[in-house]
């Protein structure tokens, strides 16, 4: 059991400033979040859901389910809750990257299992990055060693769980084991791997997952 590797799909958020449920919503003829689950149990031995509260689960099975939080690190902890105490690894999976290969999620649990206390996928940040205030650029920021990190994220499991202990709300997970000392290891990313953060970025999403003869219809 310590070697399972259990994923938890948090798709708990209420969708407050996407303006509605985004894991909902469709992208190739299935919801976002049918396509994270899928990757999930693709790829790893178990499954936990996360949902917000009044949504109901009636797509492929699942092993566990939680109601997700005002924010993603109660949603985390409620996943963390349903997953039992003896898995091994964990991977944070968040339907906001519906098109994640699931290289990715076999890659993120190999170096955890090589080791490391967390991995992170990334891509190089490769557009030019600047501060601007009040609609001025003031500040450019220098490029060297910055990457974007995607999800999924794999984690040994006691060490998340001893990080969200005194239930934290850290922006990142893997940047909050990292500044309490913890080893966390990148794999490559992958650049269709986008971040549906907006309608417009599901725009994108979706004309990067239809087929190349029906977008030329």
């Amino acid at each position: 059991m310590r070697d399972h590797v259990w994923a938890i799909v948090l798709a708990g958020g209420r969708g407050l400033r996407y303006g509605r449920l985004k894991q909902l919503d469709e992208l190739a003829g299935s919801r976002l979040v049918d396509h994270t689950v899928a990757a999930a149990r693709r790829t790893c031995d178990r499954v936990a859901l996360v949902l917000p509260s009044g949504v109901d689960w009636d797509g492929e099975p699942v092993d566990a389910l939680a109601v997700g939080g005002d924010h993603q690190s109660e949603s985390l902890r409620a996943g963390l809750a349903v997953v039992p105490v003896e898995a091994g690894v964990l991977v944070l999976a968040d339907p906001a990257h519906p098109l994640a290969a699931d290289r990715i999620f076999t890659e993120v649990v190999e170096a955890v299992r090589a080791g490391a206390d967390g991995a992170v996928p990334v891509v190089p940040l490769l557009e030019v990055v600047q501060r601007v205030r009040d609609g001025v650029v003031v500040d450019t920021l220098p490029k060297q060693d910055a990457v974007v990190t995607q999800s999924p994220q794999a984690f040994r499991a006691d060490v998340l769980r001893a990080a969200h202990a005194d239930a934290p709300r850290p922006v990142e997970n893997s940047g909050m084991l990292a500044a309490l000392g913890h080893r966390v290891v990148t794999v490559p990313g992958d650049p269709a791997n986008l971040h549906v953060a907006s309608p417009e970025d599901l725009a994108v999403v979706r004309r990067l997952a239809t087929p190349p003869a029906a977008r030329s219809r």
